[in-house]
């Protein structure tokens, strides 16, 4: 499968934004899809992930209750939605797709990978 993400840009601090990635192929319904991002001189850190139907997700500790992941089979499109953003969530937020079946943190239980779209909060 292959990804592409939009959606990001400049906002102030308090803003929202909404992420999109639209994802190639037939079979975009068995993956589980995740949301990572990597500041400027910092390692890739998860942001949200969401199983096959929706019905698991799972956040990161600093996004939870601001961030809300979701997905649309039919459109085989995964959503973030950026809430009450704060000046260290800028970073580059990359989509990914994984066949383990398992909601997963780790960057390296994803096999596929978009290629990133910059958020930019203004404090």
């Amino acid at each position: 499968v292959q990804l592409q993400a939009c959606g990001g840009g400049l906002v102030q601090a308090e803003g929202c934004l909404r992420l999109s990635c639209a994802a190639s192929g037939r079979t975009f319904s068995s993956y589980v899809m995740g949301w990572f991002r990597q500041a400027p001189g910092k390692e890739r850190e998860f942001v949200a992930g969401i199983n096959w139907s929706g019905g698991m997700r799972n956040y990161a500790d600093s996004v939870r209750g601001r961030f809300t992941i979701s997905r649309d089979n039919a459109k085989n499109t995964v959503y973030l939605q950026m809430n009450s953003l704060k000046s260290e969530d800028t970073a580059v937020y990359y989509c990914a797709a994984g066949r383990s079946g398992v909601v997963t943190t780790t960057a390296t239980r994803y096999d596929n990978w978009g290629q990133g779209t910059q958020v930019t909060v203004s404090s």
